[in-house]
């Protein structure tokens, strides 16, 4: 999500274009002095912990999330139009090259992969389920990140409550994520999203 400030429309239209972009680029947000992005993103250590690799499973792991997905993620949490507890205020104490330098920051790390527990014996099915209803935007078994943090690997608690945001609707799944879903559903039941999770759960590194 992209936002145009007030200030630029202004100057445009009261001192011409020229003096818009001369302004325009002075007042672009900065990086905050001394700061680096690699320090900007250990900020984020407590909750998704180093490296964005999660310690517990109440926070996703963030690791090799594509810069636009992070951004739009921070934009979505500070706008509040992705539910949260503490994000949104969090989102809000950055401005938007501080959240591209961290972005830019966790999408060179390597996918984090949880050390959780599963049930072996609904693995081939949920990878079943996840080429049927995921793969088409979650490639490579639930690895890529390009639509956001990895599915494979990630914390089964987290995953568990973000599908019941997107099926309560207090969450926008997206058209083609929420036919996905309410057909898993309607056709596999809860028994299909438990299949579902401990195929993304037992993927480990």
């Amino acid at each position: 999500m992209v936002y145009k400030t007030i200030t630029t429309a202004i100057l445009v239209a009261g001192l011409g274009l020229g003096a818009a972009f001369s302004a325009s680029a002075a007042d672009k947000p900065k990086l905050m002095m001394g700061a680096s992005a690699s320090m900007l993103a250990y900020t984020c250590a407590g909750c998704h912990g180093p490296d964005g690799k999660s310690q517990g499973p109440a926070a996703p792991s963030i690791a090799a999330m594509s810069v636009d997905s992070f951004i739009e993620t921070m934009d979505g949490f500070a706008s509040g139009e992705i539910p949260s507890t503490i994000m949104g205020r969090i989102a809000k104490g950055y401005n938007e090259a501080e959240t591209k330098a961290m972005g830019e920051f966790f999408s060179k790390l390597p996918v984090a992969m949880a050390k959780q527990d599963f049930d072996a014996g609904q693995v081939k099915k949920g990878a079943k389920l996840h080429d049927k209803y995921c793969e088409k935007c979650h490639s490579e078994g639930g690895t890529s990140t390009e639509d956001g943090a990895a599915l494979a690997g990630q914390w089964t608690t987290y995953l568990n409550w973000s599908l019941a945001d997107f099926k309560a609707g207090e969450r926008d799944a997206g058209k083609k994520m929420k036919k996905k879903l309410k057909k898993l559903v309607e056709k596999e039941g809860a028994k299909g999203i438990s299949a579902l999770l401990n195929y993304y759960a037992s993927q480990q590194k």
